[in-house]
C-alpha cells in the first residue's frame, strides 16, 4: 500500500505524515501503536512483504508486561503466550533431572509481574500490528528504504518502490544491519560474544514432551542443543551452537534434522517440519549515537543484543514507549524541541547496562535473575527527573525510578475518575496522560493535564507527591506539591 493511499492531504509543513517508522519489528510496531493512540499521523514502512515469521525473541520480561497493559495488548499477550518451563537436562537419553532457567523472584506488590512470559516473537508482532491497524494506523510492506535526506522542516525518506515519503521526523527501527543507521553514517560499536554460529529454528518435531525446556548439554564430539516448546503453539525452537570455521550452516529440513540427531537421542525423523530457520553470531553492539537531526535509532538499530536472558527485544519495546510520548508533546506543541533530546540522554546508558547483562549472561558471568526483569531500570541521572526531597534513606522511591503498582482504593478526595474498588495504581497511570499521585494527606492544587488520584501512605511510596510521566516513570518528586506546578509548566503539561 502506498502512502498516497493512506494519506490525502498535506499540512503546512508540506508533510505527509508526522513520522515515518523503518521497520515493522516489535519495536517500531510498538512505537507506531503508542504515536497512534495519541493521535499522531504516523506511517511504519517495511521492507518485507509481511510479518516477521521466526519465534526468535520469545522471553516478554515483566517491564514490558507492563508496558503492554498500558498499550492495550497485554490481554491478548497474556492469552498467546505461557510462562518458561523448568529445564531438563538429557545425557545418552536419559534425564537427568529438572533445573530452573531462571532464579525464582519473590512476589511483590509492586509489580503484578514476576517471571517472564513466553511468546514467540512472530506472534508479539501480529498483536501489536492488530493493536496498530484498529488504532487506524498503517504498515506499508514491500518499502524498501534507499535514500534519507533531512533539513530543519523534515526528513524525506526514498523507497526503491513508490512514492518518496515526507515527514517531520523518521525513526529507524529496521533491525541490527539497519540501512538508516548506514545511511546517516552512525558507527556501531561493540564485539563478537561468540565466534561460534548458532542454529535456531522453529520446528515440529516428536519424541519430547512439551513440559519442559529439553536441554542436551555438549560431550565430545557433539555441541550444545536447546529445544523449547513454544507457548500458545505446537512448534518448538530450536537452538544449537555450531563451531566456528566449520561447515555452512544448512539451514533445510535435512540439515536440521542432522543436526538435531547428532546431538540428543531422537532420530532424524522425529523432526517433522522446518517452519523458519536462521544462524547468526551472538554479538554485543550499540550505535555511537541515538540520533541525528530529525532522525532517531531504536531497538536492534541502537542496540544489538546477544540472546541469552531475553533482553533485546524487551529493550527495544522500552526505547519506543520513552520516545513516543515525546514526539507526541513536541510534535502537538505542549514540550519543546529540548524534550526530544531527552531520548539519549535516558536510552543509551539503559542500553549499555543491559548489552553488558546480556553479554555476561551469555558467558556464564551472571545468571538470569532480577536483572533481566528490567523493573530496576530507570533514569535517575535523567535532566527530567528532578528529586527535591534530601532525607530519603537508602532504597527508597527516588525523581527517575519507575513507578511501582499499588492499591488504589474507590471514592475519597482526589481519587480521580476510573477508581473503583480493587483498583491498582497501574489502572490510574494507563493512558497516554501524566498523573499526579499524592501519599498520605498533604495538600495538593490541581494541575491542569494531569490525572490527579490521592492515595493513603503506602509501601515504596511513603508519604510525599509524585509527578508520574506517561510512561511510568517518576519525573519529579516532593515531600509536599511545592514545585510541582513550575516543573509541570516547564514540560509543558497540559499544554
Amino acid at each position: 500500500m502506498d502512502v498516497v493511499d493512506v494519506v490525502d492531504v498535506v499540512d503546512a509543513l508540506d508533510v505527509d505524515v508526522d513520522v515515518l517508522v523503518v521497520g515493522a519489528g516489535a519495536a517500531g510496531l510498538a512505537l507506531g501503536v503508542d504515536l497512534a493512540r495519541r493521535g499522531v499521523r504516523a506511517l511504519v514502512v517495511e521492507r518485507a512483504e509481511g510479518l516477521f515469521p521466526g519465534s526468535r525473541g520469545k522471553g516478554i520480561q515483566p517491564r514490558t508486561l507492563e508496558v503492554f497493559d498500558d498499550l492495550g495488548v497485554l490481554d491478548e499477550v497474556l492469552a498467546a503466550g505461557g510462562p518458561y518451563p523448568p529445564g531438563m537436562l538429557w545425557q545418552d537419553g536419559s534425564r537427568l533431572g529438572e533445573h530452573r532457567m531462571w532464579e525464582e523472584a519473590d512476589a511483590e506488590e509492586g509489580s503484578p509481574f514476576r517471571e517472564p512470559w513466553m511468546l514467540p516473537q512472530w506472534r508479539t508482532q501480529q498483536i501489536l500490528f492488530a493493536r496498530l491497524t484498529g488504532l487506524g494506523g498503517t504498515v506499508a510492506f514491500g518499502r524498501e528504504l534507499v535514500g534519507i535526506t533531512q533539513d530543519e522542516d523534515g526528513v524525506t525518506a526514498e523507497f526503491a518502490a513508490g512514492p518518496p515519503v515526507r515527514a517531520r521526523y523518521a525513526v529507524a527501527a529496521d533491525g541490527g544491519r539497519s540501512t538508516v543507521r548506514r545511511l546517516l553514517g552512525i558507527g556501531m560499536t561493540g564485539e563478537t560474544v561468540d565466534p561460534d554460529p548458532v542454529l535456531v529454528a522453529d520446528v515440529r518435531i516428536t519424541g519430547l514432551d512439551r513440559d519442559h525446556w529439553h536441554i542436551f548439554p555438549p560431550a565430545p564430539g557433539r555441541g550444545f542443543l536447546a529445544v523449547c516448546p513454544l507457548a500458545g503453539t505446537e512448534d518448538f525452537q530450536v537452538a544449537a551452537r555450531l563451531t566456528e570455521g566449520g561447515p555452512a550452516v544448512d539451514l533445510s529440513l535435512e540439515g536440521v534434522r542432522a543436526v538435531v540427531a547428532a546431538r540428543s537421542h531422537l532420530a532424524p525423523s522425529d523432526v517433522t517440519e522446518v517452519r523458519w530457520a536462521s544462524d547468526f553470531r551472538p554479538r554485543a553492539a550499540m550505535a555511537d549515537r541515538f540520533r541525528e537531526g530529525r532522525v532517531f535509532l531504536a531497538g536492534d538499530a541502537a542496540h544489538v543484543h546477544s540472546p541469552a536472558g531475553g533482553q533485546g527485544l524487551n529493550t527495544g519495546v522500552q526505547d519506543a514507549y520513552n520516545l513516543g510520548w515525546k514526539l507526541a508533546a513536541v510534535l502537538g506543541g505542549a514540550a519543546g524541541e529540548p524534550l526530544l533530546g531527552t531520548y539519549e540522554e535516558e536510552r543509551l546508558p539503559v542500553a549499555a547496562e543491559v548489552l553488558g547483562l546480556s553479554t555476561r549472561i551469555h558467558r556464564g558471568e551472571a545468571r538470569r535473575g532480577a536483572e533481566t526483569r528490567q523493573l530496576g531500570l530507570g533514569y535517575r541521572g535523567s535532566s527530567l527527573s528532578v528529586e527535591t526531597r534530601t532525607d530519603l534513606p537508602a532504597g527508597a522511591l527516588r525523581a527517575g525510578d519507575r513507578a511501582p503498582d499499588g492499591p488504589w482504593e474507590g471514592g475519597g478526595e482526589g481519587a480521580g475518575e476510573g477508581a473503583r474498588e480493587g483498583a491498582r495504581l497501574f489502572d490510574a497511570f494507563r493512558g497516554p496522560h501524566w498523573t499526579l499521585l499524592t501519599v498520605g494527606p498533604t495538600p495538593t492544587p490541581p494541575l491542569p493535564g494531569t490525572r490527579s488520584v490521592r492515595i493513603p501512605p503506602h509501601g515504596a511510596y511513603g508519604q510525599g507527591v509524585f509527578l508520574v510521566r506517561p510512561d511510568g516513570y517518576v519525573a519529579w518528586a516532593g515531600h509536599t506539591a511545592e514545585g510541582a506546578q513550575a516543573y509541570a509548566a516547564r514540560l509543558g503539561v497540559g499544554g
